[in-house]
């Protein structure tokens, strides 16, 4: 997801209005007041919170370290009725506000002109941004000139990213997965654009469901993105905003130590509220603790089938496209029962 220009809004009351509506157990002028974080704040807790070193001074994978075999195991087991999910969102061909750069598919050869055997064709994506379903890498994000783990920003060049490059998630992710389902918890159909995520409602989530996130597991937050897009038509997120995770939840994931982080939008709350830093929650995952990010996952099949089974947990298998010196790759996520 890449740091845009700040924000222009038309309706700059309207989310805030409507969020707090929706917000039940949270008082949002409260919540807003408490939360309250500046450009400094931020900063300090890129020191806090980083993992830098943690793994040592050459790691690539930052908290990918902590699905370990016995976490796959662990895993593996919680695949008991045989279902299976994608939380890949189709990719559209077609430009709109929140796909201004579509999918490219072209057919090379079909049933009505190849003389041989073969239809063929071929596929284009600029896959960073708000459209489609994509991993981050590590050397997607460069703050103060440097990345993850010290590394320069110079390491990425024409030539790609010598350091932190999806080449290095190979092997893949296999692990547990959670849903939170901020919409689900609220009584909502979704949330709407700018409204902020905070701490508490993370803990609500958990106290509700009776699940605690643990080291090595993949965090999945449900904004109602995708719902609200088939029920009003589609958005600029750079003009509206996005529903998202407050930049004070850093915290909140680091404690978990969580090994992803995936959402239906960009993970941030936008516009972030926060003078001067666009994307904390990405700065602070990518950037000091070496969490890599699913971005714009379409959680709503994934959402009907947790409410069915009362199972908001879940195995979680990703396989991202293996280029050397990639900063990402879209991919097709998929949660197993």
């Amino acid at each position: 997801m890449p740091f845009f220009t700040r924000p222009r809004f038309r309706s700059p009351l309207l989310a805030v209005v409507v969020s707090a509506i929706a917000l039940s157990s949270v008082d949002l002028a409260v919540a807003q007041d408490k939360h309250k974080m500046t450009a400094a704040d931020v900063e300090r807790q890129i020191k806090e919170l980083s993992n830098w070193g943690r793994w040592g001074k050459d790691d690539q994978l930052g908290t990918l370290n902590l699905i370990t075999p016995a976490k796959r195991k662990q895993a593996a087991q919680l695949v008991k009725e045989g279902i299976s999910v994608s939380l890949a969102r189709i990719s559209e061909t077609k430009v709109a506000p929140d796909n201004p750069r579509p999918f490219e598919h072209k057919m090379l050869t079909t049933g009505r002109n190849s003389v041989g055997q073969w239809a063929m064709d071929r596929y284009s994506v600029a896959y960073h941004g708000l459209a489609h379903t994509h991993m981050d890498s590590l050397c997607h994000l460069f703050h103060r000139g440097k990345m993850y783990n010290g590394f320069s920003r110079n390491e990425v060049s024409d030539a790609g990213a010598n350091k932190l490059s999806i080449d290095n998630i190979k092997t893949g992710i296999f692990t547990r997965g959670i849903l939170i389902d901020i919409p689900e918890l609220r009584g909502v159909k979704y949330l709407e654009p700018g409204t902020p995520i905070y701490p508490e409602d993370l803990d609500a989530w958990e106290k509700r469901t009776g699940l605690k996130v643990t080291a090595g597991d993949v965090v999945f937050i449900r904004t109602g993105r995708w719902a609200r897009r088939d029920a009003v038509g589609a958005w600029d997120a750079n003009e509206e905003g996005l529903a998202g995770l407050h930049a004070s939840c850093g915290k909140w994931l680091k404690e978990r130590d969580i090994a992803m982080l995936g959402s239906d939008a960009a993970s941030d709350v936008i516009p972030s509220g926060i003078e001067g830093v666009t994307h904390p929650i990405h700065l602070l995952t990518l950037h000091a603790m070496g969490v890599h990010i699913f971005d714009n996952c379409d959680l709503e099949d994934l959402s009907k089938t947790a409410v069915q089974l009362k199972r908001w947990e879940f195995l979680i298998t990703a396989s991202p496209i293996r280029v050397k010196g990639g900063t990402g790759s879209p991919l097709n996520p998929i949660a197993s029962y």
